[in-house]
């Protein structure tokens, strides 16, 4: 919701979003005070004051903003900000909720920037002491005879072998080229459908509701597939119960997002591409952590799928949002279309 207001709050332009929160037409909205809008009509009208007086270039607070029809005000956060033209200011009105949801948005893409940097980091300092470990214990299986003492050696040189696995895996989202060309993204859901199934063929409904009208875009196709391969294949571990019970259910659904905004960018048409499941929900206990490295539900998890997911999707301009209950999880990809 935006409006243009002059020094003395006079109403210059109301946009769509405007005419529908206050009920009224842009016609009828223009020139009217626009303090009056609100339940605390001073905190503009001072707001426009030091606006005017150069005091700030910009400005941020909390509101009540009246409606006609319901009349119950809302609650939301106003940006007040200078334009272009002396004496005219841009008043922008988020609803709180858009404003938590943008916020947790950039937590998330100031989370994943700084685990990329613990990552690389930790990934470089393990392996070469772990290279050295590795040789040693092979040149100290040369010299003992005994059995015993070798199955220790090989115990050694096994762990290693493991802990290079997961180094590598770290490791991989920043040593693989990004290899750019035309995706279809539901050729990617379908290939991780197929590989799903084929994984778990009884007791679970691979389901999938698409809208063919998305288009192609310039991506990854192989970095896709992974991000949303981690994100089913975690989906399907939690539904270990439903499925032994032959009722788990796994839904990929796709729509065109429309006046996006995320990662502090605003996009005219964006993917949407769910994936749902009817499982037991994420832990409260990491909900919030669910996209740190080595955060994992379970106890043989590795707690690098989801992590390793929002890398790839942040490669393509992206994010990887989680909306979780006990019986419905839904994880959200967002990415930028053409």
């Amino acid at each position: 919701m935006v409006a243009v207001v002059s020094g003395d709050g006079a109403v210059l332009f109301a946009n769509s979003a405007l005419e529908d929160a206050l009920g009224s037409s842009r016609r009828t909205i223009q020139g009217t005070h626009f303090p009056l809008c609100f339940t605390q009509p001073q905190l503009l009208q001072n707001a426009l004051e030091g606006a005017a007086g150069n005091e700030f270039a910009a400005l941020r607070y909390d509101a009540w903003l009246l409606r006609q029809n319901p009349s119950e005000p809302i609650p939301v956060h106003v940006i007040l900000a200078q334009t272009d033209r002396p004496g005219e200011f841009i008043v922008e009105m988020l609803p709180l909720e858009a404003q938590a949801k943008q916020d947790r948005e950039e937590r998330l893409i100031d989370q994943a920037q700084a685990n990329k940097e613990l990552i690389r980091n930790l990934a470089h300092e393990i392996k070469n002491p772990l290279g050295g470990i590795r040789g040693a214990a092979q040149l100290l299986e040369m010299e003992v005879d005994s059995r015993d003492l070798k199955e220790y050696t090989q115990v050694i040189i096994h762990e290693a072998d493991r802990l290079q696995t997961l180094v590598d895996r770290l490791l991989a989202p920043h040593r693989r080229p990004h290899v750019v060309g035309e995706v279809n993204i539901h050729e990617v859901c379908e290939r991780v459908r197929s590989v799903i199934l084929a994984e778990f063929p009884k007791g679970l409904e691979v389901a999938r509701e698409y809208d063919v009208s998305i288009p192609e875009f310039r991506g990854d196709r192989e970095q896709l597939i992974q991000a949303l391969l981690n994100i089913a294949h975690n989906a399907c571990q939690a539904l270990s119960e439903r499925i032994a019970a032959g009722d788990a259910k796994l839904l990929f659904r796709t729509r065109v997002a429309r006046q996006v905004t995320f990662g502090k960018q605003r996009y005219r048409l964006a993917l949407e591409l769910h994936v749902i499941d009817n499982g037991p929900g994420v832990p409260d206990s990491i909900r919030d952590r669910i996209f740190f490295p080595l955060v994992s539900g379970r106890e043989d998890g590795s707690g690098l799928g989801l992590t390793l997911a929002q890398t790839f999707v942040q490669q393509h301009h992206g994010l990887i949002e989680c909306d979780s209950v006990a019986g419905r999880t839904d994880f959200k990809i967002l990415i930028p279309l053409p």
